[in-house]
């Protein structure tokens, strides 16, 4: 029986602000083998016995920055698949979209098993060996969730009581009371959010207990763009359609509804990485408990959590207990440990006010390479931008913004208007706003280029896309 793994990668990520945004969010968090959290979830699917392929649900704005991570591990060569959607509808909408997707293009009785791509689980042995029992279980019919013997009264994870394997309830985020009662118990798992079922099954127990959503996915998938082969789907969710899509979680519409729900418990070394005390805990201390990353330098200093993300700054830290300080080029948090959770508020205020750090860091990665805003002020913006060798930007134009390019390394073949010319190291060259343009690297090389924009209006919505390469128009 064929098992895909389906990698959910999208969320916020909001209690890892500064370092997590909405168009750079947790899983692409690199840790201190350089490895992502998302990479990380790719290998420790790949490495399951008869996996051929790992379907994947993200969104448009995080496809190539997906792609671009399984190229760095995907040693296998294994066919990656993806269902792109529009905006975030939590995972029920996800799942039944891989559920309806997955048994239309191979067989009902085809497995599917959920991974988060922002967990942590140590123990690959013990995972494999977990999934197969799921597998066995889900061949019978059956619901799987993966539960993992609770260690602390954490308040922050969702809770399954049992019976041997078989799922009494699900809690969501327990008190802290409550959830020493639970361990006391011995009666209940942590929520690994980690499923395996048939598709058939999944799709049978959703139409007993959210009907509301698996008929308005399969209408979405019908007028959806769809590139299907051999062992490979790509899947564009229609954007009018997905909107009457309901946003539920895959454990608020079927897991919690359905009786159907059997649990594998386990000992996997898992860790949800939600938070900053959850980072915190990857990473070495020294003798008064601090962690630090990058330049730091601390006096009196106990318990505490310092990284600097900002090359060539210093992080001088005196007299701080119990203190999460982490450092970007554009904006600082300073947090105490006992309100690590509430982290996630300061990320929806400044969405709530529009402020870009919510949605993007000074350095934004693009299908065609990533711009780093170096200054800016009132009329213009600095940025260094690298176009990586045989890609292009996009034909586009401006209302109101000039841009003056500067190459700096490389060869850049510039489009303006019905012009066509290469423009060389130390040359530059200006668009004029109205113009339409285009950036191509021709070369075997990095193009990297400082562009000067200016005008009275510089946001990054101030883009006509003409043509495209990456379907963005």
């Amino acid at each position: 029986m064929k098992l895909i793994p389906v990698i959910l990668c999208g969320g916020s990520g909001s209690r890892l602000w500064p370092i997590s945004r909405e168009h750079h969010p947790k899983p692409f968090l690199r840790l201190d083998d350089n490895q992502s959290l998302l990479q990380k979830a790719f290998i420790r699917a790949a490495s399951l016995p008869g996996v051929e392929e790992i379907l994947t649900i993200t969104n448009r704005e995080l496809f190539f920055k997906t792609q671009d991570d399984y190229v760095e591990v995907n040693s296998q060569n294994l066919a990656t698949s993806f269902i792109l959607e529009p905006f975030g509808r939590n995972t029920a909408a996800a799942i039944t979209a891989a559920a309806l997707k997955i048994a239309s293009a191979y067989t009902p009785d085809t497995q599917l098993l959920i991974l988060a791509a922002d967990h942590i689980i140590t123990n690959q042995a013990a995972f494999e060996q977990a999934v197969e029992s799921a597998r066995e279980l889900a061949a019978t019919g059956r619901l799987v969730a993966l539960g993992t013997q609770p260690t602390a009264p954490e308040t922050g994870y969702g809770y399954i009581e049992a019976k041997d394997n078989q799922v009494l309830r699900f809690i969501e985020k327990p008190s802290k009371e409550t959830a020493e009662h639970y361990i006391s118990s011995g009666h209940f798992y942590w929520n690994t959010g980690i499923f395996c079922f048939s598709a058939n099954t999944f799709i049978e127990e959703a139409k007993k207990h959210c009907p509301d959503v698996l008929n308005t996915v399969n209408t979405c998938l019908t007028h959806s763009r769809h590139s299907n082969g051999k062992h490979f789907i790509q899947i564009e969710l229609d954007k009018k359609h997905f909107m009457a899509v309901p946003d539920i979680s895959i454990d608020y519409a079927v897991m919690e509804r359905s009786s159907n729900v059997a649990v594998v418990p386990c000992d996997i070394g898992w860790r949800d990485i939600g938070s900053w005390p959850a980072i915190e805990s990857l990473e070495n201390k020294d003798a008064h408990g601090n962690t630090t990353s990058g330049e730091v330098i601390l006096h009196s200093v106990k318990n505490s959590y310092i990284r600097s993300n900002t090359k060539g700054r210093v992080i001088g830290v005196v007299g701080m207990e119990d203190v999460f300080i982490v450092d970007t080029p554009d904006a600082l948090l300073v947090a105490k440990r006992s309100y690590a959770q509430d982290v996630k508020n300061i990320y929806i205020n400044l969405k709530n006010r529009g402020h870009e750090t919510h949605k993007f860091h000074r350095t934004v990665t693009r299908p065609w390479g990533f711009y780093t805003v170096l200054e800016k002020g009132d009329g213009f913006n600095i940025k260094q931008i690298l176009v990586k060798p045989k890609c292009s930007l996009s034909l586009q134009m401006h209302h109101h913004r000039s841009e003056h390019w500067i190459v700096v390394h490389g060869m850049a073949q510039v489009t303006r208007s019905d012009e066509e010319f290469l423009v060389a190291t130390n040359e530059s060259t200006y668009i004029s706003a109205g113009q339409k343009h285009r950036l191509t690297n021709p070369g075997v090389i990095d193009l990297i280029l400082i562009e000067i924009q200016s005008g009275e209006y510089l946001g990054e919505d101030d883009i006509v896309r003409f043509e495209d390469n990456y379907g963005r128009c």
